[in-house]
């Protein structure tokens, strides 16, 4: 698979996981962000480990639930609830700054080095994000804003950790995407419990809120969102990050009945525009359909006779 398909393929993730408002807000109980949470990763997880049929074995029992912690246990609960306690899209905008997260990560962990491109393009597409979804009602409540650090700070954690560790000789994305949203889901259901009681009475639009959360917008999503970390570099991965909230914008507008103004018009340009730009040399960083660190490339380079100084965004 090229690389130009790979990116698009990966990118539906967060597209999709943009759509996760307006489904949420018109389909699903109000006020129940952990059972939401668990809906989504629980039965997703448990569907992908009955396709793929592969349990976890040796190391990788307590590294999947080291990364399910990271991007599904503790990102659902501290994403909802900065989203409950920050106004106007706040939370969306503190998540924007995922790249420059992931941009450190990387460099520490992967032997990826940012350019001043990267960490320029990342900013911008902050800022863009900022002027789609900032509203100005409303104080900042500092727990919200540690949630929403701490939400950005779980899963580009936990993108560099997938990416770093790779996966298990003759183990599919497939597979470890089901090990993580199991082991995340394992997570959240006690502290559903404890905090929220009781799970609520569904109606039919819930359950079909909920059924496209767990299939399309998390088991699909997550599938695609891992197999792409498996094949391009760390940053490139988070660069796609600013699609969510951008996609949660145009759905408001197109189904919501939500307008846009100018600014917000240019901000999703910018935010989009900087997203382009993070991918911009994909081609020169894969191998092979995969990406490699420096390390690696130095690797490859002293026993295939790859030529060409190791290659950094």
């Amino acid at each position: 698979m090229g690389a130009r398909a790979l990116i698009l393929l990966t990118a539906l993730a967060p597209v999709s996981w943009g759509t996760t408002y307006a489904v949420t807000t018109e389909y699903l109980p109000p006020d129940r962000p952990l059972f939401t949470g668990l809906m989504r990763a629980l039965p997703a997880g448990l569907l992908l480990l009955a396709l793929a049929r592969v349990r976890p074995h040796g190391a990788w029992w307590w590294k999947s639930a080291v990364l399910g912690a990271l991007n599904i246990g503790a990102f659902f609960p501290l994403l909802f609830l900065s989203a409950y306690r920050l106004p106007g899209g706040m939370a969306a905008v503190v998540g924007s700054v995922g790249p420059l997260f992931v941009a450190g990560l990387a460099a520490l962990l992967l032997g990826e080095r940012p350019t001043v491109r990267t960490l320029l393009t990342a900013v911008v597409a902050a800022f863009g994000v900022s002027l789609v979804v900032l509203k100005a009602a409303g104080a900042l409540d500092a727990l919200g804003v540690l949630a929403a650090l701490a939400s950005t700070a779980s899963m580009s954690t936990g993108t560099v950790l997938t990416k770093r560790w790779g996966r298990p000789d003759g183990v599919g994305p497939l597979a470890l995407t089901g090990w993580q949203l199991t082991a995340g889901g394992l997570l959240i259901a006690p502290l559903a419990v404890l905090v929220e009681g009781a799970p609520p009475a569904l109606d039919a639009p819930a359950i079909g809120g909920y059924l496209y959360l767990a299939l399309a917008n998390t088991a699909l999503a997550y599938w695609l969102w891992f197999r792409g970390i498996g094949r391009l570099t760390a940053t490139q991965v988070t660069f796609l990050g600013p699609l969510s909230p951008l996609t949660a914008a145009v759905v408001g507008w197109a189904a919501l009945g939500q307008a846009l103004t100018p600014v917000q018009v240019v901000g999703m340009v910018l935010a989009f525009g900087a997203t382009v730009v993070g991918q911009i040399g994909a081609g020169k960083r894969t191998v092979a359909g995969r990406s490699f660190s420096s390390a690696e490339l130095n690797h490859r380079k002293d026993s295939m006779d790859v030529t060409g100084p190791a290659l950094r965004r």
